[in-house]
């Protein structure tokens, strides 16, 4: 594909939460972008560009509002749109799009995809079986017959963050397994149960942009996934993160490049189905070393909020010299002499039952040091900015060390207020606990 010149081009923007609007904060911030539109999403997204309307399961819809309004370039920020192969149909239509094809977003929408061809590709994980839908009696009785916990058991498909159990003994792993069935995750005609090794270690989230051939690994951050404090609780879809973390250094990073994301690329290149977009690598360090937990096919959440902010590069060039294949001569540029954090304000109740509606004050304005990303808000019929979902609010400090910039995360969510504000206190303790 050619590449699209110098000039300003109209992007629309796929997503509605708090990786959107980070997203949309870097693309409207580049030099490229001419009108930015975003679907659907927030009142944070708003001061960025444009909200409009539109169901991105609706590509006939989504293709006649990009023709309408001239877009040059289509961002997918979920991953539903991408295994639903929004990208291939905007694609056979002639027009440009960051995110992988519905085969290659299988990485992210077929655990079991994802792990044979880390096996046949040679890209380290854990040992793992796969049971079709068919075979629930055969996966209880190797549960069964399981000596070694604890054990993970994850459903095939997306899950919305409710496919995976990590059972610490016979009754729990049981009890997984009936839950899976029950919620018809498993043991229907097509649908699948991955049971795995479990890994041991502290997890690492890395990015690398791909454009089917060549990649450029961005940044790498650790996630906060549990709800309470010490990583304890229900899982969430994140409660922080901070970046870099002090688990990888660079050679650390040129390791997992050298072993799993261009081995991934490779792989996926020989399979038929390049991959063209942002590549989550989500790694257990265990004791022999960097393994794979899971790929997903877009920026990860809430890391993607620590990952724009020290992107130094022009955003919307990154993603067209991805779109356009020309990654091999475009180096783009990330602060590594600073460090970012995340904290993410949540609706009292998360991950559980959670009311909305709540009066959100306070929230500072953005700086050179503060950015304050909005995930689950909205405006009210009286114009007042409300809760609107579990995570509502995603605060983000630069700062000259890691130290600093938890503590400027912190002063900043302590202005922010709303009925049964929770957040945890301990972000980031994990990676000061290395130095």
């Amino acid at each position: 594909m050619a590449d699209s010149g110098s000039g300003k081009i109209n992007v629309l923007l796929i997503g509605s939460g708090g990786r959107e609007h980070a997203l949309a904060w870097a693309l409207c911030k580049s030099a490229r972008t001419g009108s930015l539109f975003i679907a659907p999403g927030n009142p944070g997204t708003a001061r960025c560009g444009t909200n409009v309307a539109l169901d991105a399961s609706n590509h006939p819809a989504v293709l006649a509002f990009i023709e309408e309004h001239e877009i040059g370039l289509t961002v997918v920020g979920p991953e539903q749109p991408l295994v639903e192969g929004i990208t291939d149909f905007l694609t056979a239509n002639g027009k440009l799009v960051f995110g992988p094809t519905q085969a290659a977003a299988q990485l992210e929408g077929s655990k079991s995809f994802a792990k044979g061809i880390m096996k046949k590709y040679g890209v380290p994980t854990g040992d793992y079986l796969v049971f079709e839908g068919h075979e629930a009696g055969a996966a209880r009785e190797h549960i069964t017959r399981n000596n070694s916990w604890p054990m993970v058991l994850k459903a095939d498909g997306l899950a919305a963050g409710k496919g995976v159990f990590i059972p610490q003994n016979l009754d729990e792993a049981l009890w997984s397994l009936d839950a899976l069935l029950a919620d018809g995750l498993y043991g229907k005609p097509g649908s699948r149960l991955v049971i795995e090794e479990f890994l041991s270690g502290e997890e690492v989230s890395v990015f690398a942009v791909c454009d089917g051939k060549n990649t450029r690994i961005l940044m790498h951050a650790q996630d906060h996934k549990r709800i309470g404090d010490g990583d304890t609780g229900l899982n969430t879809g994140g409660m922080g993160a901070y970046g870099p973390t002090p688990l990888l250094d660079e050679a650390g990073l040129e390791g997992v490049r050298l072993t799993v994301v261009e081995p991934m690329l490779r792989g996926m290149a020989a399979e038929g189905s390049p991959y063209t977009g942002v590549l989550y690598c989500g790694l257990m360090m265990t004791p022999d070393g960097p393994k794979v937990i899971e790929f997903n096919c877009r920026f990860g959440d809430p890391e993607c909020q620590v990952i724009m902010p020290a992107l130094q590069s022009d955003f919307t060039e990154l993603l067209l010299a991805a779109c356009e294949g020309r990654l091999d001569s475009y180096e783009p540029v990330v602060d590594t002499q600073s460090w970012y954090t995340c904290l993410v304000l949540a609706s009292g109740g998360y991950p559980g039952s959670y009311e909305k509606g709540k009066v959100i004050s306070g929230i500072p304005a953005e700086s050179e040091q503060v950015q304050v990303f909005h995930a689950g808000t909205k405006t009210d019929e009286s114009g007042r900015l409300v809760t609107n979902g579990g995570r509502v609010l995603n605060v983000v400090a630069k700062g000259e060390t890691l130290a600093d910039s938890i503590r400027l995360a912190y002063e900043a969510a302590a202005q922010i207020s709303f009925e049964g504000l929770y957040k945890r206190t301990d972000i980031g303790a994990k990676g000061l606990a290395r130095f």
